[in-house]
């Protein structure tokens, strides 16, 4: 996408984040403006949720239920405030694990001294009395250093669960932290991370990586005349389309708002053309059908960029060659593949055009 062309989109949810504050009578305080923004965008599919319902319920939001729906879905803290819940938790169950195995090595020190200072005490006795006594008193010994030792064996096998479990909220938090939430496809986080190890295991391998950059046709129009509801059906079915023609290690993200990227490892540029125009196709063939009435919106369609690392390529540049490429795709009328060899035909044609 242009600079122009982004420019105007992000203006365009600019406004519409404007005209909810107005509608809603809403304090334009700079979080309430990145709720009403980030409502307009469609980035956070919970978050529209919550809005909508309210507003299908009563027509309108007060100021107090904005406050809240930032704080359970916006505020910066809410993923920081959970992974310190589950470290403190992880952190109490090792120190009870500590605790433990240092009561069982002290009782097992205190058992040890018991056998030798008892064995001592058998080599100088020939009293039977006595000998008696001090075997019981080993019995008794054992039978306390058995129970202790099954007490922790115990408290492992409890621990070695617990441990797990918050391994497991741990993952589902990072899971969570790179996952766009409408589509479950990855987010633009998770592309930042992708793309630097795709440039770096690149240089160290020698081995090349394609990535496409995809964007709905139209979408800002769609979305202005169905509602941001249909526009998120329309975003689902995209990420879908997308994630039935990937495999393996392709890595399939949410790039911004109706823009799609996928790292395609290991991949050349005719293969990676082909990809892109078995998800073209693929988006292109479904039939859309507004859900709350059962209308029929016909068809969507999306345009596509494919770029190829090479060599002296950095994280940016391929970046823009796929972004150079997706625009040429709308100009020369939407829904079509272009790559970078087309760029190339293009500047040689036309030099100075394609930027």
């Amino acid at each position: 996408m242009s600079q122009r062309e982004e420019f105007q989109r992000t203006i365009g949810y600019g406004e519409a984040a404007i005209g909810q504050l107005r509608r809603n009578e809403i304090p334009a305080y700079p979080r309430n403006y990145e709720l009403w923004y980030t409502y307009c965008a469609g980035f956070n599919h919970a978050l529209n949720k919550a809005v909508n319902d309210i507003l299908r319920a009563r027509g309108h939001i007060s100021a107090d239920e904005v406050h809240d729906i930032y704080s359970q879905f916006l505020a910066p803290s809410r993923l920081g405030d959970r992974i310190e819940e589950v470290g403190t938790r992880l952190s109490d169950e090792i120190n009870d694990v500590v605790n433990a195995m240092e009561q069982t090595i002290s009782a097992n020190a205190r058992y040890c001294d018991s056998l030798s200072a008892s064995t001592t005490e058998l080599l100088g006795t020939t009293d039977q009395k006595r000998v008696l006594s001090i075997v019981q008193g080993l019995i008794t010994a054992t039978r306390s250093s058995e129970a202790t030792n099954r007490l922790l064996e115990s408290q492992l096998g409890e621990s070695r669960k617990q441990i797990a479990d918050l391994q497991e909220s741990l993952d589902a938090i990072r899971f969570e932290s790179l996952t766009d939430e409408l589509t479950t496809l990855a987010n633009r986080k998770h592309f930042d991370q992708s793309i630097e190890r795709a440039v770096a295991n690149a240089r160290e391998s020698n081995e090349t990586f394609s990535m496409l950059i995809t964007d709905i046709d139209h979408f800002k129009t769609f979305n202005d005349t169905y509602g941001h509801q249909t526009g998120d059906q329309v975003l689902r079915l995209v990420g879908l389309a997308v994630k039935q023609n990937v495999k393996g290690q392709d890595i399939a993200c949410r790039y911004g708002g109706e823009e799609f990227a996928i790292i395609l490892p290991r991949t050349g540029l005719d293969h990676a053309r082909t990809v892109a125009d078995h998800i073209r196709i693929a988006v292109m063939s479904k039939e859309l059908v507004k859900r709350s009435t059962g209308e029929n919106l016909g068809y969507i369609t999306i345009s596509i960029g494919v770029s190829t690392w090479k060599p002296t390529d950095s994280v940016a540049s391929v970046i823009e060659r796929a972004d150079a490429a997706l625009y040429l795709a709308k100009r020369n009328g939407r829904n079509r593949v272009c790559t970078e060899r087309d760029l190339a035909v293009m500047e040689r044609r036309q030099p100075g055009r394609v930027a």
